[in-house]
């Protein structure tokens, strides 16, 4: 069976107990890109599918039973301009955050004689969470799948 390399899902898939923006939301650079000279940036990546620019931010996943290096995770977001997180309404110091287009990739990481398998996010942009969207009963969803790994 040929499992595909990106797959479409909602956050509430991905994050059946909520995401959280806990960082600043910055560009990601192009190491495939020639180095630039002593003292200069590189230049910020640009997705190759539609030439707009890549930004990352640091998203925590309130999934109790996430591992401790599974807690946080960065979320890619492409876009022309920089995102900015919604506006924090939530009393909380972490900000709620739904992802517009939320694609989810998977690749294998080797170190030494081990391997296993990581998970990219990318998407379209960001916004507060529509209603009162409730978490997911259970440990369901893609989240156990992030444990697996």
């Amino acid at each position: 069976m040929a499992m595909p390399k990106k797959m479409q899902l909602t956050t509430e898939q991905v994050f059946p107990n909520g995401a959280f923006v806990v960082g600043e939301v910055e560009p990601v650079r192009d190491y495939d890109a020639p180095a630039p000279p002593k003292g200069v940036l590189r230049p910020q990546k640009r997705d190759q599918e539609t030439g707009l620019m890549v930004w990352t931010v640091p998203v925590l996943d309130a999934d109790p039973e996430a591992k401790k290096n599974q807690k946080t995770v960065n979320v890619k977001i492409l876009s022309a301009t920089q995102p900015v997180p919604p506006a924090n309404s939530s009393g909380m110091p972490f900000v709620p955050v739904e992802f517009k287009d939320l694609e989810v990739g998977y690749y294998v990481k080797t170190e030494g004689d081990f391997s296993r398998i990581e998970w990219t996010f990318m998407s379209r942009g960001m916004s507060e969470p529509e209603g009162a969207r409730k978490p997911a009963a259970g440990n369901g969803g893609a989240s156990s799948s992030k444990q697996a790994a």
